[in-house]
């Protein structure tokens, strides 16, 4: 389906009209009150992989409920046993997300207080994986509290979000974080292979990381202060209004950096022939998102390659780039689609359980967008959709010669889905065909202003189906309710 070459003028028409109508971004101070702050001091062990934490989180109960106990989800105790290492990687990929065999990750609560006193702590879910903290009184909607903890990780050598490999260290989602609350209770949803199976309130984040003076570090967040003593490093990051907080380290990284507008670019790797080529890449994605959807509002994105045995993986203010993405174009795709995952999914928050497509079928498609806004990469819009188009029948069709049929809805839990390749097909690839129909239903123009009214109405907050619906049909004066849950729910017919 052929595109306008309007469209780029159209997008950064309704970038300056948007600004103009008085909705551009105004900073993040106003947006930091009323979260829960972290507070997090980590020492690294390099001889064993491992960190000593300690964490002070300043809790405030959000919900309109009177809370006596909050939940925190402890998801390096996926990685614990062999046994359940199939919520961690499938048996597909489990080779080579371990090169060296099994190894354990975990963290081990060693201290519990909630304001200076010994709290009373229960372990629930499979794998001690959720711990329920009593708070030993009341906290009233608005209040807040503090809780501590003390822990002990141990990382584990597997090429994933949470390992390390010849490489890297990847610290991914590692410390206690709170569970949302919701529908009466504290969301529990445990890891799975399938996707990213996170889901999180905006919060502030204060972390103290000390480290051997051989590594380089790319972290979530600014800066703001660096210590060096006997052979280590400290440095204290700031990271403010963001959905999660994570770092990577690295004795081999090289580091490039550029500076776009406010914010400061980092490119860190340790086999790129052409890191210039790459730095610019990641300079005209950050500039393309921009316009095309809202402003970025932090002062710095990093991108690290790393030991990863998936294309690559977004956090806040920093993404992993897997160095197993041997062609060019390839991994300049997974560069530009996890910068895109910056708004949906860190300024833009969703259930990533529940309603996976919204946030990576919404990048996915941005994604797509890029290349006709950016000439110089040797693909186009309609390419990409063509080649989706003919993939998607051809899974279907296989699939259904194999199995007799096939769930083509999108709208289930990861765990529902039957397969990565299932769940790759009906997220990622179902969600750009959806999209790419819905912008021929709405025109360029109509569909260009729908990101950037979704983007201002929900920009540090948790969106949904609805909102999505919602903000594209105000703006476009056309209810698009039906067309997009016939898809989500699998009822439409797709052909060539």
């Amino acid at each position: 389906m052929k595109k306008s070459s309007l469209s780029k003028i159209i997008c950064l028409f309704f970038f300056v009209a948007v600004i103009i109508s008085g909705c551009s971004f105004t900073g993040l101070d106003k947006y930091s009150q009323n979260l829960n702050e972290y507070n997090i001091n980590l020492q690294f062990n390099d001889e064993n992989k491992s960190l000593s934490g300690t964490q002070t989180v300043n809790y405030i109960n959000s919900t309109d409920i009177v809370l006596t106990n909050v939940d925190f989800h402890l998801y390096p105790n996926a990685f614990k046993r062999q046994e359940t290492t199939q919520k961690v990687v499938s048996d597909f990929n489990y080779d080579r997300a371990y090169p060296n065999g099994f190894d354990s990750g975990y963290i081990d609560i060693r201290e519990v207080k909630v304001k200076n006193k010994d709290a009373t702590y229960s372990f629930c879910e499979s794998e001690n994986s959720i711990i329920s903290v009593e708070l030993g009184e009341k906290l009233y909607p608005e209040e807040r509290i503090e809780i501590k903890f003390s822990y002990e990780i141990k990382i584990p050598n597997i090429h994933h979000r949470f390992g390390y490999g010849d490489n890297t260290i990847n610290i991914g989602n590692f410390y206690p974080i709170a569970c949302i609350y919701e529908d009466g209770g504290f969301v529990h949803d445990g890891y799975h292979y399938n996707g990213d199976p996170f889901y999180s309130q905006m919060a502030n984040y204060n972390v103290e990381i000390t480290y051997p003076s051989k590594y380089e570090i790319g972290s979530s967040g600014e800066c703001v202060k660096t210590e060096e003593n006997a052979g280590c490093i400290t440095k204290n990051f700031e990271a403010i209004v963001v959905r999660d907080f994570a770092f990577v380290l690295s004795e081999k990284f090289e580091v490039q950096k550029s500076k776009y507008e406010d914010t400061s670019i980092y490119y860190m790797f340790y086999k790129d022939e052409e890191p210039a080529k790459t730095l610019q890449l990641i300079e005209d994605a950050l500039k393309t998102f921009n316009n095309l959807i809202g402003e970025y509002p932090y002062s710095t994105l990093t991108v690290v390659q790393s030991n990863f045995i998936h294309g690559g993986m977004e956090y806040s203010n920093i993404v992993l780039i897997s160095d197993e993405v041997e062609i060019t174009s390839e991994y300049y795709n997974v560069i530009v689609h996890e910068i895109a995952h910056q708004w949906f999914y860190n300024i833009i928050g969703n259930n990533e359980v529940s309603e996976a497509w919204l946030d990576e079928g919404l990048t996915e498609y941005v994604t797509a967008m890029f290349y006709d806004l950016n000439e110089g990469y040797g693909t186009t819009y309609d390419d990409i959709v063509a080649n989706m188009l003919n993939s998607y029948l051809l899974f279907v069709d296989v699939y259904e010669d194999v199995f007799g049929g096939l769930d083509t809805s999108m709208n289930r839990s990861l765990q529902e889905f039957g397969s990565e390749y299932e769940y790759t097909y009906m997220v990622y690839v179902k969600s750009v065909l959806m999209l790419d129909t819905l912008r021929d239903v709405l025109g360029d123009a109509n569909f260009c202003l729908g990101l950037k009214t979704y983007y201002e109405n929900n920009k540090f907050k948790i969106a949904t189906k609805e909102h999505f619906i919602r903000d594209f049909s105000k703006v476009s004066s056309t209810d698009i309710k039906g067309l997009v849950n016939s898809w989500v729910e699998g009822k439409v017919q797709i052909k060539n």
